[in-house]
């Protein structure tokens, strides 16, 4: 999960290439557990994303 709390704070500072660097090779290799924890954390947690920092 620290790997997607750093993307959500890169992505807030505008550095989006950054964000999906960081955040990709979790994702890519999670297994189907950890993919629910992770969409339901991305649910949980989108304006994490959006919101100014």
């Amino acid at each position: 999960m620290r790997a997607l709390e750093r993307a959500a704070e890169l992505t807030r500072n505008n550095h989006l290439v950054e964000a999906m660097a960081t955040a990709e090779p979790v994702i890519l290799a999670a297994d189907e557990h950890e993919s629910a924890d992770i969409r339901q954390w991305l649910t949980d947690h989108a304006n994490d994303f959006t919101r100014e920092a």
